[in-house]
Order: structure tokens, then C-alpha cells, then sequence
């Protein structure tokens, strides 16, 4: 398990940060990362990841974005079983910026991926999302999901996502999906009909959409960390 955080403090610094994880064959890494950063920070994260046959990385990014952020994830999936999972959670106010982007390629056959992204943004924020699964030639049985969806609260605010799939190969079952909106306003009247005060209706369906993302970590401990977080 790498549980690991980026809290800047000061003002207007430039951050660049690198990881570089080899997942063995049959081994397995679960990488938690929780981001909070100054909003008049510039920051870029890289990881560059190879898994493996039969090996298992499980990978969920956190963050409240910056003046400028990018978090880039670049996975090189040696597939025969290895199975990988790329999450992430954008949670982003007043100005902040944050891009989540990710390449997954798939360079053998019978292997797994699952991405869901997440995002929210309100004010004048903006958040963006850029994924891409690439299966290559002789990847037969890859095995591919993506999904990203975010809720715009500002009329103010912006949302870009491009979710890619490029295949090369046969007999693969690979899907991806992108939805962006705002929160339900007959289930918030609902619940104002029921006594709930507004802001409190908000917070509790801004909760339970984004919440999906955390349960998803398996690791219990870890999945605790992230959700007091």
C-alpha cells in the first residue's frame, strides 16, 4: 500500500513530482494519493507504472485542484491476467484547476482494466479529464472500461473530458462513457419538501455521488484515510 499526500504551503511555488512503480508478476500495489494545494499553486504529477502478467495495481487520486495541475498516470498493462483500476475524484472552488489525464496500454492478450473518474466543480473552477486505453496489436480478450461524470454548480464553472479508445485488436470488450450535469432539482425540492434544508440536501447528494469513487478502494484502511479526507 503507498498512501500518498502533496500538501503545499507558501505562495505561487512550482511543484513537478515523479514515481515510478514496477508491479512484479502475481504482485499487487494499491496507491492512494490525496492532493491539497494552495489555489495559487502550479503543479505537475507524473507516474509512469508497469504491471506485470498476473499482477494487480489499484490506483485512487484525490484533489482540490490548484492555479494550474495536471496529474498524469501512464500505464504500460503487460496484461495475461494482470488486471488494473485507475480512479480519481476532482473536488474543485473558486478558480482551481485540475486535469486528470491517463494512458493505459495494453501490449498482450487477457487483461483488465476499470477507470471511473469523478469530478465536481462550482464558481469559476474548472476541471479536466483525458483518458485513453490504447489495445494493441495481439491483446485479444483485453477486457476495458472507462467511465468519467461531473457535476457542474456554477453556471461559471467548466468541465472538459475526452475519454479515447483506440483498438487494434480482435475479440476485445472495451466501452467507454462520459456524463456531465447539474444536481437534480426535483430530488432537491423533494427533500426540501421533507424538511431538509437546501444547503443540507446539496451536500448530501454532492456526497453520494462522489462517494462511489472511495468504495471502491479496497484496502480498508486505506479507504478510510481517503474518506475522512
Amino acid at each position: 500500500l503507498l498512501l500518498e499526500t502533496h500538501q503545499g504551503k507558501g505562495s505561487a511555488y512550482v511543484a513537478h513530482n515523479k514515481v515510478e512503480i514496477d508491479v512484479a508478476r502475481d504482485a499487487e500495489v494499491t496507491r492512494i494519493v490525496l492532493i491539497e494545494e494552495p489555489e495559487d499553486a502550479i503543479s505537475v504529477t507524473n507516474a509512469d507504472v508497469r504491471l506485470e502478467a498476473g499482477g494487480r495495481y489499484r490506483q485512487t487520486i484525490v484533489t482540490t485542484g490548484a492555479k494550474l495541475q495536471r496529474i498524469e498516470t501512464q500505464l504500460s498493462h503487460g496484461a495475461e491476467g494482470a488486471d488494473a483500476r485507475l480512479d480519481g475524484l476532482y473536488l474543485l472552488k473558486g478558480s482551481r484547476h485540475a486535469d486528470l489525464t491517463s494512458v493505459v496500454d495494453h501490449l498482450a492478450a487477457d487483461g483488465t482494466t476499470s477507470q471511473l473518474t469523478k469530478g465536481m466543480v462550482a464558481d469559476q473552477a474548472r476541471g479536466v479529464f483525458q483518458g485513453r486505453i490504447v489495445v494493441e496489436k495481439g491483446a485479444d480478450q483485453t477486457d476495458a472500461r472507462m467511465g468519467h461524470h461531473a457535476l457542474i454548480l456554477s453556471d461559471k464553472a467548466e468541465i472538459d473530458a475526452k475519454p479515447e479508445l483506440l483498438i487494434f485488436a480482435d475479440d476485445v470488450s472495451c466501452a467507454h462513457g462520459n456524463t456531465i450535469g447539474a444536481l437534480d432539482d426535483e430530488v432537491l425540492f423533494y427533500a426540501e419538501q421533507r424538511g431538509i434544508p437546501e444547503a443540507e440536501a446539496k451536500a448530501m447528494l454532492t456526497q453520494a455521488f462522489v462517494g462511489e469513487v472511495i468504495e471502491r478502494i479496497e484496502h480498508e484502511a486505506a479507504r478510510a484515510v481517503a474518506a475522512a479526507w
